[in-house]
């Protein structure tokens, strides 16, 4: 796990930045923000998409559960860009909640 977060905190600059919002409605840039990192989010080809995410969630209980979700479902060596196999209202359930500081720590918390 250490050896993921370590290679996801690596990351570009770029001027274009979006949190809570997916890249899809914008023109797609492989550039990152500095501090941030790429994230495709879905269940299934049809309803993945793209989120830049700060790189500080790595270490919030939520996110932590997601990317222990990933490593479930993909394996610790995902080649590429991380994809996260949860519903995209979900994701962005767990970006509101750290936005808001709310104390969530666990998903079924959230979702429930």
């Amino acid at each position: 796990m250490k050896k993921l977060m370590r290679k996801l905190s690596k990351v570009t600059h770029s001027t274009q930045y979006s949190i809570l919002l997916p890249n899809s409605p914008k023109p797609r840039s492989d550039i990152v923000p500095a501090g941030h990192f790429p994230v495709y989010v879905g269940l299934d080809q049809d309803t993945t998409e793209r989120f830049i995410v700060n790189a500080e969630l790595l270490h919030h209980p939520l996110f932590i559960e997601l990317l222990h979700r990933s490593a479930q479902e993909y394996g610790y060596d995902q080649r590429g860009v991380l994809r996260i196999p949860v519903n995209v209202v979900v994701f962005e359930r767990v970006l509101e909640s750290v936005k808001l500081g709310e104390g969530y720590s666990r998903l079924d918390e959230l979702i429930d």
